[in-house]
């Protein structure tokens, strides 16, 4: 690769590296908080899953799958409930 190719290839991918580095630092309590979450989910799934199973390869393949589509539904509900707590703030402040 030339250094003219390397270089459209940089300014092509830097607004999408800038966005997505934007979006974490406008969400980032949000996103510690999903991360932690979905940690504690895991563990839990896992002890459950073995319980049942008696075999942790098992318990472990099984757990992963769901807490991982809970930890993305879990982001859209806080920013949902944000988006919610936002317009009823706005609604209760007096506009003069």
């Amino acid at each position: 690769m030339n250094t003219a190719t390397a270089t459209t290839a940089t300014t092509a991918t830097a607004p999408i590296v800038t966005g997505i580095s934007a979006l974490l630092r406008r969400h980032r309590h949000t996103l510690l908080k999903t991360l932690s979450y979905y940690c504690l989910h895991i563990t839990v799934a896992i002890a459950v899953a073995y319980v049942v199973t008696g075999n942790w390869w098992v318990a472990m393949t099984l757990s992963l799958l769901e807490p991982t589509v809970q930890m993305l539904f879990f982001f859209l509900h806080e920013k949902l409930w944000d988006r919610k707590n936002k317009e009823h703030v706005a609604q209760a402040t007096p506009l003069n």
